[in-house]
């Protein structure tokens, strides 16, 4: 499934990326999460808590087990914290 991925904060620190379009054999964003950690350390970095992570699906805030369309988007990043 065709994904457009966004990472922010740390995640995109670690990824070196801030976004990417990517294929994956995922149904859920756990999944995807899943998939993404098999790309290499930084990946396998960024989603080795991923109950430290958010995620947004076509800009609406989501569980780990949400559905995926293909052609969604998917931001993935820590919470955030105001001040």
């Amino acid at each position: 499934m065709k994904l457009d991925l966004l990472y922010f904060a740390w995640v995109r620190e670690r990824i070196g990326l801030d976004g990417e379009t990517r294929d994956l054999a995922a149904h859920t964003v756990g999944e995807a999460l899943t998939a993404l950690s098999a790309l290499g350390d930084g990946y396998a970095s960024a989603f080795a808590e991923p109950h430290r992570l958010r995620f947004a699906l076509d800009q609406d805030f989501v569980d780990a087990d949400a559905a995926l369309r293909e052609g969604a988007e998917l931001a993935i990043f820590p919470p955030v914290t105001g001040g």
